[in-house]
């Protein structure tokens, strides 16, 4: 029996280790991720650039792909125009009512991040990067619901 027991101890202790990295992301890691999706959302339907401004990263890359009958079109927004388009209104202009703002965590891994926001009228996934220990959105692929 003692045999046994000194033999499980290092096999629990090796899977405890393995496990490890597994739990690597606490609350606060998708508490940061969750208020910078927030940030972006709800701060385009208030036009409140400030808020806009925390949530992106200067590098931000927002995208949408148009298909036209002579071939598709990739139009690229920065982080200084979507934080000039906040300031000027951004969605403040749609009814409360109709207003979503479900965020939802995809993955996590280390200090990257994948999310999907249910807008009005589009779904952004955003990619989060924590940097300088802040977690800001370095990229958004977005597509318009269908109609």
């Amino acid at each position: 029996m003692v045999s046994g027991f000194r033999k499980a101890i290092p096999l629990a202790f090796g899977c405890l280790i393995l496990a490890a990295p597994l739990c690597a992301q606490t609350a606060a890691d998708s508490s940061a991720i969750r208020a910078a999706a927030l940030d972006y959302i709800e701060g385009w339907y208030e036009g409140d650039a400030e808020r806009m401004e925390i949530a992106v990263h200067p590098d931000l890359a927002k995208r949408i792909v148009f298909r036209f009958p002579d071939g598709d079109e990739i139009t690229e927004t920065s982080a200084k125009d979507l934080i000039k388009q906040t300031k000027r209104g951004g969605g403040s202009g749609t009814p409360e009512e109709e207003r979503r703002t479900d965020v939802r965590i995809l993955d996590i891994f280390e200090r990257a991040a994948s999310v999907r926001v249910d807008a009005t009228s589009w779904i952004d996934y955003l990619h989060l990067a924590e940097v300088d220990g802040r977690w800001v959105i370095m990229n958004a692929l977005w597509e318009s619901r269908p109609r």
